[in-house]
């Protein structure tokens, strides 16, 4: 066994940059071409630039995930996130994308995604507590 130390601790900018580094590698290696390039849609307030939503996530050949999908309580119920997620689809499948994939608790927005044309592919049920769960959807894009 090697002699090497574990350490636990919180938040790691440092860390999380070089476990994406090396992990780039590896997939760039078993799966030649393009690496993983981040993706974000933003929704500013006219006027005052303020952000009032947005989605961050990634394309990666053929895939796209979304990672972060918010938009302020003033703003829900004007088809916004409907909106910021028509744009984070369109500009994945003009990288290449045939596919998005997005996970999403059931106290978050299912059948946001679900009215969207995404469709539940698993659940893991009782994450992050007993009652609830994380919900794994996905939808195919239009090739054209």
């Amino acid at each position: 066994m090697s002699q090497v130390s574990i350490e636990v601790g919180a938040a790691d900018a440092g860390l999380d940059q070089r476990l994406s580094d090396e992990l780039d590698r590896h997939n760039h290696a078993a799966v030649p071409g393009p690496t993983a390039v981040e993706l974000t849609v933003t929704a500013r307030r006219p006027g005052d630039g303020d952000v009032v939503g947005g989605i961050s996530g990634w394309t990666w050949q053929e895939a796209a995930g979304i990672q972060m999908v918010w938009v302020a309580s003033a703003h829900r119920g004007e088809r916004l996130g409907a909106r910021l997620l028509a744009a984070f689809e369109g500009a994945a499948a003009a990288r290449g994308a045939r596919r998005v994939f997005v996970t999403s608790f059931t106290f978050q927005g299912p059948g946001f995604y679900e009215r969207c044309g995404y469709r539940e592919i698993f659940r893991w049920d009782g994450v992050p507590v007993e009652g609830e769960a994380d919900v794994h959807l996905r939808k195919d894009l239009a090739v054209g």
